[in-house]
């Protein structure tokens, strides 16, 4: 990044700091103070207030819940704030200790209640003169961004049947998101996105802040989706309907956890690839030709061990001259359920009678490997 600090030479300031312990969090000001001296950084507090939403969340008593950071201007009770697709009325700021303020300056973060819906992180605030005003901008706004997510919408086309079917095992996994924070809601979505494959597309059809409602099991019911939520709860009567309605809700409070479980979840829903394991090697030694019953084989176990169920392939001269399964498994005149190695069987093949002296039997069966993410 090309960033070299004063230790060494550069012109960044650096300081280590303990958010745990409080070390240092004095120097840390200080340094701010002078850097800010120095860039001669300056705002006009008699003005409109200006700045930056930090995060947004729902509290269950107090309503959306916006933390803000001004950049300029007065932040007052009762200023109008146009802050992304919401306009509303400023009721109470407090600060990071919850005491309560009348107005917050230049370079002062501060929590406001008052807007109707959870702000995104990272949008700007504007104070406007108008409610009437801010309220049209708001909509309007409102309005572009569901034009905008109705045109990014990706419809299907021939091409993306036709890779589909090349693939022939395509699976889509349905994500509803649900946080306590913007921010986090943020984060957990663009994460599980990123895990789509060529095989398995993940969609987040909804991602908002607040507890899980009724709403959300029904539109999961309606699009066959799971419901993630991180630090929510859904409520009683959401519970109950995902019960009925047998929706998979998970919960969850660190955000790896979220992504590693749907991960394995998506390698679970991956058509697993068979291995071909070799469990046995069988000689004739000697064949005898018997009317009806067909062709057996006195047999000699090399090594590993033959089942009744297990599949076959007869190998002369190292080539393989048949694949098939076996109809009989005995020893001496009893019908046995598996041989051992080095001990002595009759066997007849399905639908093969050309069995010589000398032929290997070679027995192995299928096994199942989990596949995992490319």
């Amino acid at each position: 990044m090309n960033i070299l600090v004063e230790e060494w030479g550069g012109k960044y300031q650096c300081q280590e700091i303990s958010a745990k312990q409080g070390l240092n969090i004095d120097s840390l000001l200080d340094k701010v103070l002078l850097e800010a001296e120095m860039l001669d950084l300056k705002a006009n507090p008699n003005k409109n207030a200006v700045g930056t939403v930090i995060e947004s969340s729902l509290d269950k008593g107090r309503g959306y819940i916006t933390t803000v950071l001004v950049h300029s201007g007065n932040l007052k009770v009762g200023d109008i704030v146009l802050a992304g697709c919401y306009a509303g009325r400023v009721k109470a700021l407090h600060n990071e200790r919850g005491g309560k303020m009348e107005k917050a300056g230049p370079a002062q973060p501060v929590i406001m209640l008052g807007m109707p819906g959870a702000v995104q992180a990272g949008d700007q605030f504007n104070v406007m003169d108008d409610e009437r005003e801010a309220r049209e901008i708001a909509n309007k706004r409102l309005q572009l961004q569901r034009e905008q997510g109705i045109r990014t919408h990706k419809h299907i086309t021939l091409d993306e049947i036709g890779r589909r079917l090349a693939i022939g095992n395509f699976k889509e996994l349905n994500v509803i998101v649900k946080g306590d924070v913007d921010g986090s809601v943020e984060a957990l979505a663009d994460s599980l996105l990123k895990l789509s494959t060529a095989e398995i597309q993940v969609n987040v059809i909804h991602k908002s802040v607040g507890a899980i409602t009724e709403s959300d099991v029904l539109l999961a019911s309606a699009s066959n989706a799971i419901i993630i939520g991180f630090q929510v709860r859904p409520s009683l009567n959401a519970r109950k309907l995902a019960e009925q309605e047998q929706i998979d809700i998970r919960l969850y409070s660190i955000i790896y956890d979220a992504i590693n479980e749907v991960k394995d979840a998506m390698e679970g829903m991956l058509a697993p690839e068979f291995e071909e394991k070799i469990v046995c090697n069988i000689e004739v030694r000697e064949t005898f030709k018997i009317p009806k019953a067909g062709t057996i084989a006195g047999c000699m176990v090399l090594d590993g061990k033959v089942n009744r169920n297990t599949k076959i392939r007869v190998v002369r001269d190292g080539i393989v001259t048949f694949s098939g399964e076996l109809s009989s498994l005995k020893r001496f005149k009893d019908d046995v359920k598996e041989v051992a190695s080095g001990y002595e069987c009759g066997l007849s093949i399905h639908n093969y009678n050309d069995v010589q002296i000398g032929d290997i039997i070679e027995g192995y069966e299928q096994v199942a490997v989990k596949r995992t993410l490319a």
